[in-house]
């Protein structure tokens, strides 16, 4: 059991690495955009494999594939703008707190 899930975990880290998506954002971005091309026929090859018949009328249709809009870019740079935030008013934030903790303890020691 631990062999066979092994080397699934193996064949996805394998597959992720070869298809880029470990790479630099860019790289990412590339996967990402190949992967958004590929999906919709890829479904519609496979409905029409196992005999599923897409009509034209709304209750039998398979419902579309979902747009993505990621950019891994973007994700990043949001990401680190906020972590910079935080460090920048992280010592006035600090200040702040261990002044009203003192408080605190002056009120319980009244």
């Amino acid at each position: 059991r631990f062999v066979i899930k092994g080397s699934l975990a193996g064949a996805a880290v394998y597959v992720a690495y070869d298809q880029g998506l470990l790479g630099s954002g860019t790289q990412g971005a590339e996967a990402l955009k190949k992967a958004q091309a590929a999906l919709p026929p890829a479904i519609q090859e496979w409905t029409s494999y196992i005999g599923w018949e897409v009509r034209t009328m709304q209750m039998n249709r398979l419902p579309s594939t979902p747009k993505f809009d990621f950019s891994p870019s973007d994700s990043w740079n949001k990401g680190v703008q906020t972590v910079m935030s935080a460090l920048s008013v992280a010592p006035t934030r600090a200040c702040e707190y261990t002044v009203e903790g003192w408080k605190y303890v002056k009120d319980l020691v009244k």
